[in-house]
């Protein structure tokens, strides 16, 4: 055995230099072999030590073909992972660690790091306390290298919520936090005995304040970074005799002189995340001498492993054998199986590209043209703090735009033309809030880059475009809905400046634009976010009000495209959320229903997008995934989008620069559902245990039908002909109810 082993270690070693190259020389791992483990016979575990065909090495125990217990695994790139496997998965307590010296040791769940752990840096930052998928997530301490430490709350990876910061100097801020920074309201001591309370925003005092020095002086104010925003009264301590103490004291010195050191040190970005790593398991190479081995049960039985891996079930005593399936756990191995009964076709970009010649070539231009003005003039910093005055429907701008240009308008190749902007006070903090930056909107709304327009218009009769990069979508408006949007407009700013997590649709801008000639014809556009903008392509997408009558398309499977929104009776599956997910969803759905019950709002839907995991541009047959219940459909989808790769889109890739948000690329499954055969028909259908490992993206969108008399006279109507309940059109109290009754039973919580 330990010729064996050493021979399987010298192979491994020389996979590490030859991926390494020639100058890097690899150490000596291990140096005794490890025994086979006699276990329950009912599990079937055994110990075993694999060189993989890319060079990695495992060594550990297993189950049915995949590691399950305790093992390790080591990474050509000098990565490596010790402790519990489950099913194939790096489930359970472990160790990882990296080859700049970096480690974490805690918790793992599906490969990630979640639940309790420490994560120590190469540079000697140490992290303790909570993750979830591979983020700090929950109550934690950073330690940081240069002495400062933090002890609070963190939201995805940044500090967030309720913390104390110390600089290693003896300062210390404590109060509430908000990606990464100060904000909201806080406290800031240095070691001199000075204070600054109040409110905080984006890292710096923003709003009412007190300095407070050590003598017991203080100034109370208005704070900002702009000199001309900034506004307050100095009081001098009670023992002061000299009223003119600090009269050269300048507010903006708390700016420039005493925080210019208290800064929040940046976390070191972690290199690669352990749900990154590549688990290759399967196909070892003859030239890697490995030959079959032989191994036994707790009986002294013998049992072989072929130069695969795959253990065959052959017993001496009564000659009986039986192969093992092959199956494979789809959190290993990338290859993509083909689900029968499940086509997907390639998804094409949407739209018909406007280009000149086009009948709404012009009224591009002119959209371009004012939205480059209404978001690039000179303006004041927005507060995100509004007077009631900026909601007014009457605070609106008309400005014109003649071809030879203007004092305040460029020359243009366009017709002359009226632009009117709503309300630019909200929509300016609108963005803020949603944190659009002005350039990045102007460029994918006014860039070189033509809109795309949609083959159809929807069913009221609204046309929409679509910006080239897919991050923005333009809808033309009736002028009732302007009204509408206007109305419930401080509701709405309200309501998503309390819940960042909404997931009502966000509006960034409304406009008018004013055609010349005799029928003086008014085009009136909201501009919203996309919700299908995604590396992810989206395969399969539902538009779900939680009624029946006519909500499906009466497609079959060959005529549904990926762009074909289905209905709810066309929905084939319920949809898994993890627990904490799924809480923080049931919450949101029932904030939003209830903020648009009160503004007496109904017909909207919940839109869900759906990415199959595992969908690469192979369509090659294989066996189905059996291991775990999950299943992955595969086609052809070489669309040219700009996306990930299949091995990559395979994997969460978990970065800062790209959250996982509720309702935007989360992991979920989804389980296929059947409907019994019946006169009603069933709005939800029956599990049939059969799983697909999805990436998942919803919204509540079409959030402007009020309930007027068009809408009363529609329910009249077709209550007289149908069941009441079974139609759109009904009272936004009982449309909230039912709504979310039959969202909650599409989404569920996953308890596998």
């Amino acid at each position: 055995m330990n010729k064996e082993f050493n021979s399987i270690v010298k192979v491994w070693e020389a996979a590490v230099r030859k991926s390494a190259g020639p100058k890097k020389r690899v150490n000596r791992i291990f140096t005794t072999p490890m025994s086979v483990s006699h276990v329950d016979d009912d599990n079937d575990v055994y110990q075993v030590e694999k060189i993989l065909n890319n060079g990695d090495f495992y060594t550990g125990q297993w189950l049915n073909n995949f590691p399950n217990g305790q093992g390790k695994y080591l990474w050509t790139d000098g990565c490596m992972y010790v402790g519990e496997w489950l099913k194939g998965n790096i489930t359970g307590k472990g160790r990882f660690s990296w080859p700049s010296g970096a480690t974490y040791e805690g918790d793992f769940k599906n490969c990630f790091m979640d639940g309790k752990g420490t994560y120590i840096g190469s540079n000697g930052d140490t992290y303790k306390g909570f993750w979830v998928m591979d983020m700090k997530n929950g109550k934690g301490t950073q330690s940081y290298c240069n002495g400062d430490f933090y002890d609070g709350e963190w939201k995805k990876g940044l500090q967030n919520g309720h913390g104390r910061y110390q600089w290693k100097n003896g300062n210390h801020y404590i109060g509430q936090w908000r990606n990464g920074l100060f904000d909201g309201n806080g406290t800031l001591m240095w070691q001199n005995g000075n204070r600054y309370d109040g409110c905080w925003e984006e890292g710096f005092p923003k709003g009412n304040g007190t300095f407070r020095w050590s003598d017991g002086s203080f100034y109370v104010g208005i704070w900002s970074k702009d000199s001309k925003e900034q506004s307050g009264t100095y009081y001098p301590s009670s023992g002061d005799s000299d009223d003119d103490a600090r009269v050269d004291w300048d507010p903006m010195d708390l700016f420039s002189v005493d925080l210019i050191d208290s800064y929040v040190c940046d976390l070191e970005k972690v290199s690669i995340f352990p749900s990154q790593k590549n688990l290759n398991m399967f196909g070892l190479e003859e030239d890697k001498q490995l030959l079959s081995k032989k191994s036994t049960d707790v009986n002294g039985r013998a049992r072989w492993m072929s130069g695969d891996e795959r253990v065959s079930n052959y017993s001496s005593e009564d000659g009986s054998y039986s192969s093992y399936d092959g199956s494979r756990s789809p959190m290993i191995d990338h290859s993509v199986p083909r689900v029968p009964n499940l086509r997907l076709k390639a998804p094409k970009r949407q739209g018909e590209t406007i280009s000149k010649g086009h009948k709404n070539y012009d009224l591009m231009l002119n959209l371009q043209l004012g939205i480059r003005h209404a978001v690039g003039r000179p303006a004041p910093s927005t507060s995100l703090d509004l007077k009631s005055s900026a909601f007014d429907p009457k605070e609106k701008v008309w400005t014109k735009f003649p071809p030879e240009g203007s004092k305040h308008t460029p020359p243009h190749p366009s017709c002359e033309f009226r632009w009117k902007d709503y309300c630019p006070v909200v929509f300016r903090a609108l963005r803020k809030l949603f944190k659009v930056d002005p350039a990045d909107y102007m460029i994918s709304l006014c860039g070189n880059d033509a809109l795309r327009e949609l083959s159809s218009p929807g069913k009221s009769g609204s046309f929409f475009y679509l910006t080239n990069d897919d991050r923005y979508m333009i809808k033309t408006m009736k002028k009732s809905e302007v009204k509408v949007f206007l109305r419930m407009l401080p509701g709405y700013y309200k309501h998503v400046r309390a819940f960042e997590n909404t997931l009502v649709t966000k509006f960034f801008g409304l406009h008018c634009v004013k055609l010349p000639g005799a029928s003086q014809k008014k085009v009136r556009f909201v501009i919203m976010g996309n919700l299908f903008c995604s590396q992810y392509a989206i395969h399969r997408r539902f538009d779900l009000k939680g009624s029946t009558f006519g909500r499906t398309t009466d497609k079959s499977e060959e005529e549904i495209e990926p762009t074909t929104t289905l209905k709810d009776l066309d929905l084939n599956y319920i949809f898994r959320l993890r627990k904490s997910w799924f809480q923080e969803f049931c919450r949101q759905v029932d904030k939003d229903c209830e903020f648009l019950e009160q503004e007496r709002i109904m017909d909207y839907s919940m839109l869900v997008g759906l990415h199959f995991r595992g969908v690469s541009s192979c369509s090659e047959a294989g066996t189905p995934s059996r291991s775990s219940g999950a299943q992955t459909p595969t086609g052809n989808f070489d669309d040219g989008a700009p996306r990930l790769s299949g091995v990559d889109v395979d994997r969460i890739v978990v970065d800062p620069s790209r959250w996982i948000q509720l309702g935007i690329n989360m992991p979920a499954r989804a389980e296929m559902t059947t409907r019994k055969s019946c006169d009603t028909p069933q709005l939800v259908g029956e599990p049939t245990g059969e799983i697909y490992e999805i990436i998942i993206f919803f919204g509540i969108i079409d959030i402007l039908q009020d309930y007027d008399i068009s809408k009363k006279l529609e329910h009249a109507y077709k209550a007289f002909q149908y069941d009441a309940t079974t139609i759109s059109a009904v009272d936004p109290r009982l449309y909230s109810k039912r709504f979310r009754d039959f969202i909650y039973r599409v989404f569920v919580e996953d308890t596998s």
